[in-house]
């Protein structure tokens, strides 16, 4: 493993406590990965998305025989519903999604091969926890209406150590003196209770009033046949407090072509004023992209206004 993590962890403990065959490598490489599993005859995988997309690109995967996998599980990072649907099309078992937090609180699953209709969503919660969706007023959100995600289980986290301010602006204790914890994501419920994603509120752009989620313009972006991944992240701008700029990955791509393709596609509040592309996103050691780094990177190269390109 090239990284410890409740990802990792969750998934070797509990195979390798139950007598399990465990095939680990010191660092993830698509063609080694396929190879592996076909020679271990492997049933069960845990991966996170960016690892999937590198799979099912890599030349070897339709040559390579998988007919022995049971489940993937896939946690940790944005599932794009695509990359869903095309993993239930070409990788034989089933498909679990996870979400949750590693500081506890509930976590939900989708079986993605059991519900193909609802592969936006993240699935239901687990037994024994409860989830609220808080609107901008702090009361509980109508089921479609989208708000912050707050949840409590029974694992939740006592806290950070030695951090009572950071633990005070995660946790929340209602007037029954139960303690919940804010997620930081902002979602929506349906009337099945299944949870979709719609963003996480500090990734949230603010452009001219409008609230935009970055992950809507991602959704549209990835349609285009060209686009192998994408990031969309606000940068700052006089006019608009902050306006999109998206960061894709992808040889071919003009980015002034692509500019115009999404810009026809997404509502003029979510047009984004530039395009870059990038050999590849930054990813943290399991795989999240590091918006933070695009917009800093970004603001970091600009010589000129960037109100003059808005």
């Amino acid at each position: 493993m090239a990284a410890v993590t409740n990802t990792t962890l969750a998934s070797f403990l509990q195979t390798f406590g139950a007598g399990g065959h465990v095939v680990m490598m010191e660092k993830f490489e698509a063609g080694e990965w396929l190879r592996l599993a076909a020679h271990h005859k492997v049933t069960h995988a845990m991966l996170v998305p960016v690892m999937i997309e590198r799979l099912l690109r890599h030349p070897d995967f339709d040559k390579t025989d998988l007919s022995s996998f049971l489940m993937k599980f896939c946690t940790s990072a944005p599932f794009a519903v695509n990359l869903k649907r095309e993993v239930l099309e070409r990788w034989p078992g089933g498909l679990m999604e996870f979400y949750g937090m590693t500081e506890g609180g509930a976590s939900f699953t989708l079986k993605a091969h059991e519900r193909p209709d609802k592969l936006h969503t993240v699935g239901q919660i687990a037994p024994d926890s409860e989830v609220r969706v808080l609107n901008h007023d702090g009361n509980p959100a109508a089921p479609g209406e989208p708000g912050e995600i707050i949840t409590t289980a029974p694992g939740i986290m006592l806290g950070y150590h030695n951090r009572p301010e950071a633990t005070s602006d995660v946790i929340l204790t209602d007037a029954d003196g139960k303690r919940w914890i804010c997620t930081g994501d902002i979602g929506q419920l349906d009337d099945e209770g299944f949870l979709t994603i719609l963003d996480r509120k500090k990734d949230m752009i603010i452009s001219g009033g409008f609230n935009i989620y970055p992950i809507d313009i991602e959704n549209v972006a990835r349609e285009h046949p060209q686009v192998r991944d994408v990031s969309v992240t606000g940068v700052p701008s006089q006019k608009w407090g902050e306006t999109p700029v998206a960061f894709v990955v992808g040889s071919q791509i003009s980015p002034g072509a692509l500019k115009e393709w999404l810009n026809v596609r997404v509502s003029k509040m979510q047009r984004v004023h530039d395009i870059v592309v990038v050999d590849e996103l930054p990813r943290s050691a399991i795989g999240k992209i590091l918006k933070r780094e695009l917009r800093d990177m970004y603001v970091s190269q600009e010589s000129v206004s960037l109100d003059s390109k808005v």
